[in-house]
């Protein structure tokens, strides 16, 4: 019972702490996610966060609440997911509410201007060193010339061709089924032919 109320405890914790601090909103806040779900509470590691965080992005709807409700589920089901999404969006209920009376001073302060400016390189880093991290393993995984081609295919296809992001995680999704299926048939293969030449 003791360790239940922890984990609503630290559920809530982690989620008004990326409420507050997910500056900017949807992938911006997904360094936070992974930090509270993978790093500090480890609820998860960092392959099914990369799974989720695919899926994520190919539903519709704001990214942040669904990982919020994902990982509330995860821990304490519906109920979980629940606390989860009113702890993420609270922090920002609340701060539009206070900040509302307050807006057209806002949109022109240059202290506001320059907080915002300031903000972006450290985003900008987060967003970085996470894609860094997901880069390394995806390469771990395809191998070196199979990821790079991925990159470069995946750039093409949302830098140049503009097309949609859900769309291209899907083909991705998809191929990456395709691709490991192929994979394991012949590391099989290839393990019953070096038993038959031992055997032999």
């Amino acid at each position: 019972m003791k360790q239940s109320n922890n984990q609503y405890l630290q559920l809530c914790a982690a989620m008004v702490r990326t409420g507050i601090l997910g500056y900017g909103g949807g992938p911006s806040v997904m360094p936070l996610f992974r930090y509270e779900a993978v790093i500090r509470y480890k609820w998860i590691n960092d392959d099914e966060f990369g799974e989720i965080l695919a899926i994520a992005n190919a539903l519709p709807g704001p990214i942040a609440t669904k990982m919020a409700a994902y990982l509330g589920y995860k821990l304490k089901h519906t109920t979980g997911a629940i606390l989860a999404i009113i702890c993420h969006i609270l922090p920002s209920c609340i701060a539009m509410i206070a900040l509302l009376s307050a807006v057209s001073f806002l949109s022109t302060s240059k202290i506001v201007s320059g907080m915002i400016a300031a903000v972006m390189p450290v985003v900008a880093v987060m967003l970085g060193m996470m894609a860094y991290k997901f880069g390394e393993k995806s390469l771990k995984g395809l191998g070196i010339i199979m990821g790079i081609a991925e990159f470069i295919i995946s750039f093409l296809l949302l830098q140049v061709i503009n097309l949609n992001s859900g769309v291209v995680i899907l083909l991705f999704l998809a191929y990456g089924s395709v691709h490991f299926r192929v994979i394991s048939k012949w590391k099989k293969k290839e393990e019953k032919d070096k038993e038959r030449s031992a055997a032999g």
